[in-house]
């Protein structure tokens, strides 16, 4: 047997297999009946689920796919993928990488199973999220575990954790930004970051007193509450300000992709666009630095959907800055994370 490599485990959220919507509602439905993602009792989860979003949601959600598919597939899969492959040639042959989808495929069984046969004796996983939460990192992490005991194949397992300010992340969505604002001249600079209903982050606060509590409460990750999603947030675009530049009249913090009528942790992305358009901004570069690979989120509802609203607002211009996908500089930083934990 060939002697043992060490595995470097991605996950990310995943994809339908195609733009149908057979294919959409089959992966809408595995995702949203996580409880990790609606977090309500099985019962109501089930009721909502099977009678208000899977009867029209996969529909529209089809055809927002489909605006963005590509010939080669899903632009998250294809981006992913290319990352898993760069990491791995920065690597070298004593590292196995492996790709794994929360939902849909590649599934993180299958990864473990191409790791287990690669005779890979040690694991270290990067969960590709940015900013920690239950609903993304909590559930992949979660989803490997199950697997793990599932098949009986548990090595040594060493996990990257949340790196929503790690100097080599923000450098290269930095790096992104300033590449698209050499040809597009901004007036004026939106991170717009996946939201979560209120009461996500309400339950990550240990000590109840802290999160939301106050207008200014994200203005630094808290003590009280290191795995807050939007202090994190609000980290990020800090980091990624400065090596930009911006001043604090140039830039702000937002949040998209809400569903549902429960509160969701504001400001929201297209209300500030609204506001941005009021006060005379035509030129707007939009970085989304909750989502390393561009997808759905990225490509249809920012570069399309957000692009018409801010064009039906004020006739200007919206620019949608690409993720890290698999950018050379982001695929070194990846190894080098990968590197560190099995030195330290």
């Amino acid at each position: 047997m060939a002697n043992p490599r060490t595995g470097a485990l991605l996950l990310n959220l995943g994809t339908p297999d195609s733009p149908s919507v057979t294919d959409v509602r089959r992966y809408l439905r595995e995702f949203l009946n996580d409880p990790r993602v609606i977090d309500i009792p099985a019962l109501g989860r089930w009721l909502l689920l099977n009678l208000i979003i899977l009867p029209f949601r996969p529909k529209k959600s089809a055809a927002a796919y489909a605006k963005i598919w590509t010939p080669e597939g899903s632009p998250l899969l294809i981006h992913s993928r290319a990352l898993a492959d760069a990491v791995g040639r920065e690597l070298g042959p004593d590292w196995v990488v492996e790709l794994g989808m929360r939902y849909g495929n590649p599934t993180i069984a299958s990864a473990l199973e191409r790791l287990r046969a690669a005779n890979v004796s040690q694991l270290v996983v990067l969960p590709l999220f940015p900013q920690y939460s239950e609903a993304a990192t909590g559930s992949a992490l979660a989803k490997l575990t199950e697997e793990m005991q599932r098949s009986d194949y548990a090595p040594p397992l060493e996990t990257i954790s949340a790196f929503y300010d790690a100097p080599g992340f923000t450098r290269s969505v930095a790096n992104a930004a300033e590449e698209s604002l050499r040809e597009f001249s901004a007036d004026f600079v939106l991170f717009s970051y996946h939201g979560l209903p209120e009461r996500h982050v309400l339950a990550s606060d240990p000590s109840g007193a802290h999160c939301l509590a106050s207008d200014d409460c994200c203005a630094s990750v808290p003590e009280a509450n290191p795995n807050c999603y939007r202090a994190q947030c609000f980290a990020t675009t800090r980091a990624v300000a400065e090596i930009l530049g911006l001043g604090p009249e140039q830039h702000a913090t937002a949040f998209q992709s809400r569903l549902g009528r429960t509160p969701w942790i504001q400001p929201f992305t297209d209300h500030i666009l609204v506001d941005l358009a009021e006060r005379g901004i035509r030129r707007i570069a939009v970085i989304c630095p909750s989502f390393t690979a561009d997808c759905l989120e990225t490509l249809e509802e920012i570069g399309i959907r957000a692009a018409e609203q801010w064009h039906g607002l004020c006739g200007g211009e919206l620019e949608l800055i690409p993720a890290v996908n698999a950018r050379p500089d982001w695929a070194h930083e990846v190894a080098e994370a990968f590197r560190v934990v099995q030195n330290s």
